[in-house]
């Protein structure tokens, strides 16, 4: 199936305001409005993050889009809101309101996998906690409508995208209705929404109602009924599980499906899945919709979410994809096919726009972490064909890898260095969701377009799939070689899997782009989990390690690898918890922080979380049910197996390997996992006699391990972290929004 031929994102005719020229920052009041001689905005983006006109932050990359086709674009950031006046800041916009909460979803921003409070939030000026609500499209959304009754409202983003349909919402543990529901919101944009968003914006400043623009890829909208001429297929009819031999892929056009299952239900009163077959015959793809459980059966039922979850991932290539239709009430919400993938042309239009790479001066030079943390850093590519199950890039950037061109990637690094202040000649990063998916994709077109796979990497990375780094080695090479540039450090989570196809890669990388040492994810040791994560087998890592320290040794450098780990993922026994602790121990490492899995919306890995069941293969009540780590005692002992060295975790790590029959690991030997003592004033009893021993410090544990970095690097974790708790209120909101109290 080819995709249709969109318009370039530069080929529009450019909005009567575009007179006014570019804005040195797009303005946050009034004044600065007055200043650009403007009389209103056409378009005010309302935002969870401080504006930072630098293009990792995603108001800046829309609002810079929208003011190069000619609108007059306002940003209103972080604002108040437990009233409608600070919507109301720079007047009324003659377009359209666009909502978003930020670069983070407001929730996982707040509250870590435990659902404790964060302490502080990166987005916000000296990382101040506070300063967004929970929920946050729900809430702006709804101020916004205060503000102005009758301006279109359009939700998009990171927590908008992932909540477009029914989903499973890990704070309030149920099933909460599509955000675009709640919000009472005029359209949804998931995804990188460039295309949708400027179509949406021209389309609307031609006079063209809102409610009239119903068939945008990238959008959600709601309708009543199905138009006519339109083929509805009900979900349940066409639950296959993907080929696993990449020759055997579908034509998209013939909806072939195995013979009914028998299925067991739950109860009487409850309807099994039923997979009935369908004839061969031919369809109009783009006329022909799939209609999801509803929302009052995915709410109630968690074996209909799963099933639900897997179809929204099988539909998920721009090429084949069809509508999705899922009732709520007497209305559908109506999600149409994936946005169509930017161009490499696109993409360098999208990052050469005229950012100032800056903080809004309304922020007086304070410290916002996020943009220390990136100010230096390139995005080179968006999308991710890995298809981790507990991860979200795939749902919200797609498989299709997009790539900048080597010039444009060239030339942002000589603006940094020509421009920025404060560039001492070192590039934090050259990446993207990944680090090494640069240029990467599928070898046959036809392939692509037909293609229905979760993942290209696994369970093995596809014949089809071409793992060329070269074109990154170029990049590379060229990128350090440029006058002032000191070195380019490579930070972006590293593909391992890829580069062992790739032994120079891992070599370039080795010799020149690592900082000392090196974070990767394994995530876990033990086959069960890692089946459930969609991840390659602890055997990559090893084979990617051998190739990392021989790489190092060459180079005459002593650098270290930093494995990252979950705990308490769906699919993980306290078994694989203990066999993942003794890896650790015989390998010399001590985690400082740990995570644990959090349930994020749309995720496949939270589909099994709540439903017990794998929604990587076809769903049916008598599936084979997956263990879940539930509860503050389970998810408490996985992350105490990942930090086996804490005294504070022996009593609990004592009362389990005695559960489970492992007494033998208690002792105070070196093949022993824990000791038989416990120190003074460590654990939640005070057992033993000895002199306390205080936790680990980060610097302690490095020095074990790598002496000659233990100086240099004494302030990064072996693990990613959650930060601690932080405090804020919320404001009882109206309608179909629920109330919450201070915490």
């Amino acid at each position: 199936m080819s995709l249709p031929i969109p318009t370039p994102l530069t080929a529009y005719r450019k909005y009567w305001a575009h007179r006014f020229g570019k804005a040195p920052f797009l303005p946050m009041s009034r004044a600065e409005m007055d200043a650009l001689g403007w009389d209103a905005c056409d378009i005010i983006i309302v935002t969870g993050d401080a504006y930072v006109d630098h293009p990792s932050f995603g108001m800046a990359i829309v609002g810079r889009l929208l003011e190069d086709q000619g609108f007059r674009v306002g940003i209103i950031a972080q604002p108040d809101w437990q009233s409608a006046e600070a919507f109301e800041v720079l007047g009324k916009p003659t377009l359209f309101f666009g909502v978003t909460a930020g670069n983070m979803d407001s929730m996982v921003n707040h509250y870590t996998s435990d659902k404790r409070i964060r302490s502080d939030d990166a987005y916000t000026p000296n990382g101040a906690a506070g300063k967004r609500p929970d929920r946050a499209v729900l809430v702006y959304a709804q101020r916004c409508r205060e503000a102005f009754k009758d301006v279109p409202i359009v939700l998009g983003g990171i927590e908008a995208s992932l909540r477009r349909i029914a989903h499973y919402d890990y704070w309030s543990d149920k099933v909460r209705r599509s955000v675009l529901v709640d919000s009472k919101a005029d359209i949804l944009l998931y995804g990188n929404a460039e295309r949708a968003l400027i179509e949406l914006a021209h389309q609307l400043a031609a006079g063209k109602s809102i409610s009239d623009i119903t068939d945008l890829r990238g959008t959600v909208i709601m309708r009543a009924q199905v138009p006519e001429g339109w083929t509805v297929i009900d979900s349940t009819n066409i639950d296959t599980p993907s080929a696993s031999r990449v020759e055997a892929h579908p034509n998209p056009y013939d909806e072939v499906n195995p013979a009914p299952t028998s299925a067991v239900p739950l109860d009487n009163t409850v309807i099994p899945l039923q997979f009935k077959p369908l004839a061969r015959h031919k369809v109009d793809r783009q006329k022909t919709a799939i209609r999801l459980p509803a929302f009052a059966k995915v709410s109630g039922d968690p074996v209909y979410y799963a099933h639900t979850s897997r179809l929204l991932h099988l539909e998920s290539n721009p090429h084949n994809a069809r509508v999705l239709i899922q009732a709520h009430g007497d209305r559908d919400v109506w999600v149409n096919p994936p946005p169509i993938p930017l161009t490499t042309a696109e993409m360098d239009h999208v990052f050469e726009l005229p950012y100032t790479r800056l903080p809004h001066p309304s922020y007086q030079g304070a410290n916002i972490p996020a943009y220390e943390m990136i100010r230096f850093s390139i995005i080179i590519t968006r999308g991710c064909f890995g298809g981790c199950t507990f991860c979200s890039i795939t749902e919200h950037e797609g498989r299709i890898i997009q790539n900048r061109s080597e010039d444009s990637i060239i030339h942002e690094i000589e603006t940094i260095r020509d421009t920025v202040a404060g560039f001492t000649g070192v590039i934090s990063d050259l990446g993207g969701p990944t680090a090494n998916m640069y240029r990467l994709h599928c070898k046959s077109k036809t392939v692509e377009s037909a293609c229905r796979r979760l993942s290209c990497v696994y369970p093995d990375i596809c014949n089809n799939l071409n793992t060329d780094h070269a074109p990154l080695i170029r990049l590379y090479r060229r990128a350090r070689s440029l006058k002032g540039i000191k070195k380019i450090v490579i930070s972006s989570g590293l593909r391992y899997d890829l580069a062992v196809e790739s032994p120079d890669y891992i070599k370039e990388l080795v010799t020149h782009h690592v900082g000392g040492y090196l974070k990767i994810a394994p995530e876990h040791t033990e086959s069960a989990p890692l089946n459930q994560m969609m991840k390659p087998s602890i055997g990559t890592y090893d084979k990617f390690k051998r190739l990392f320290d021989k790489y190092s040794k060459e180079a005459g450098k002593e650098q270290y690898l930093i494995p990252y780990f979950i705990a308490a993922h769906p699919g993980t026994s306290d078994e694989d918890m203990l066999n993942l602790a003794l890896w650790l121990k015989r390998n010399g490492f001590r985690a400082d922080q740990v995570q644990a899995f959090l349930p994020s919306p749309m995720a496949m890995a939270t589909a099994m979380y709540h439903s017990g069941k794998n929604p990587l293969k076809a769903v049916r009540r008598d599936s084979e049910a997956i263990t879940i780590p539930k509860g503050i005692k389970a998810r408490r002992l996985h992350k105490a197996f990942l930090r086996y060295h804490d005294p504070n975790n022996w009593i609990l790590l004592r009362d389990a390997l005695r559960r489970m029959g492992r007494a033998d690991l208690i002792g105070n030997g070196k093949h022993h996992l824990i000791p038989s003592y416990q120190p003074v004033g460590t654990g939640e009893l005070s057992e033993g006699k000895r002199k306390p021993i205080h936790a680990f410090t980060t610097q302690q544990v490095r020095a074990t391990q790598r002496p000659q970095l233990a100086k240099k690097n004494s302030s990064s974790p072996l693990l990613p972290s959650n930060s601690k708790g932080q405090t804020f209120t919320k404001k009882v909101q109206a309608g179909n929004l629920k109330g919450f109290k201070k915490k």
